[in-house]
């Protein structure tokens, strides 16, 4: 009886969010304008004209600073429902996190020690 209930509740909000998608689409698509003109299909450059063209070459150090973030956040991500729970799994839990802190630093010192953290 209990499995059963549980499929319906999770039977529903699936319906409620397929529902939810299609109105907010079809909404947006009903009260959207509908008279394309030139400057409508205009890129958009905070009303300065773009001067070159799209593809252009970003230095590698733009990537590095966000893989660093990326990793960092990943890191918090972890170390908060580890934080809220550090009273009940015991001091197994502990030592991992501290082994995971403990790479993640690693890692960090690797790229302070490369220079990717200066800025050029």
């Amino acid at each position: 009886m209990r499995v059963e209930i549980e499929r319906i509740v999770i039977a529903g909000f699936v319906i409620v969010g397929a529902l939810f998608t299609v109105v907010a689409l079809a909404s947006s698509w009903l009260l959207s304008p509908k008279k394309p003109s030139p400057e409508k299909g205009e890129t958009y450059e905070c009303g300065v004209a773009p001067i070159g063209g799209p593809w252009i070459r970003f230095r590698s150090g733009y990537y590095v600073y966000a893989l660093l973030f990326v990793i960092f956040d990943i890191e918090t991500v972890f170390l908060y429902p580890w934080a809220l729970a550090l009273g009940i799994p015991g001091w197994f839990v502990f030592f991992e996190m501290v082994i995971f802190i403990t790479i993640l630093l690693g890692g960090l010192a690797y790229a302070w020690k490369e220079g990717a953290l200066k800025w050029r």
